[in-house]
């Protein structure tokens, strides 16, 4: 067996949205956008006898409104926003935190969405559930390309997130390898293995209580 990336879904059920947004306000401060470099999320450290790789199991915790990285040690407070595991995400709500987190992926640029849609829905990880997607998929934030075995974020996809203490966000994954470079696709398997489940994304925290960024 080609020993290929092992996709794991996202625990939340995000339901995808392209729907016109609210106007922001003039009175509104969110943060500026802020790109979070290199944040590990369960880097690979074996190969089960199939060829599956394998991390430690563990979530990598982020929150958005200190912009810090959280220990696990803190993975059952509301400390944490989001979290990362390969190709895994869960928002602090639900099943996977004590917080008031939810989320869902919006279908639009990341610039010009100056506001949660009004109709959103945001949902919540009441149970596990896939959310890998393949090829030509018009739902999720990436695609894995089993021919290179490579993953890329979709251009145009914006994970929208209400956050642990009931704010709100907008994150855009920019690159899953280390550096913020997808490594070519002739490179070997190990390197794109011992690359890969570094996550560059950037994102706008609305800290007021807002919709609008």
């Amino acid at each position: 067996m080609k020993k290929g990336i092992y996709m794991i879904g996202l625990i939340i059920t995000l339901a995808s949205c392209n729907k016109a947004t609210e106007t922001a306000t003039s009175n509104n401060t969110p943060t500026s956008s802020i790109t979070v470099n290199n944040l590990a999320a369960d880097t690979i450290i074996g190969l089960t006898p199939q060829g599956i790789p394998f991390g430690s199991g563990k979530y990598s915790f982020y929150s958005l409104e200190t912009n810090k990285k959280i220990t696990t040690a803190d993975s059952a407070t509301t400390k944490w926003d989001i979290g990362f595991r390969g190709t895994s995400i869960i928002i602090n709500g639900g099943n996977s935190g004590p917080g008031l987190g939810g989320g869902f992926v919006f279908v639009g640029l990341y610039n010009n969405l100056s506001a949660v849609p009004a109709d959103s829905t945001f949902k919540v990880d009441n149970a596990p559930s896939s959310f890998a997607i393949p090829a030509g998929s018009n739902r999720g934030w990436f695609v894995y390309d089993a021919i290179n075995n490579l993953v890329n974020p979709i251009p145009g996809r914006v994970l929208m997130i209400r956050t642990a203490s009931g704010k709100y966000a907008k994150l855009e994954i920019l690159n899953y390898y280390k550096g913020g470079v997808t490594p070519p696709a002739s490179a070997s398997d190990a390197i794109k293995l011992s690359e890969q489940r570094y996550y560059t994304f950037r994102y706008t925290y609305q800290p007021n209580g807002s919709k609008n960024f």
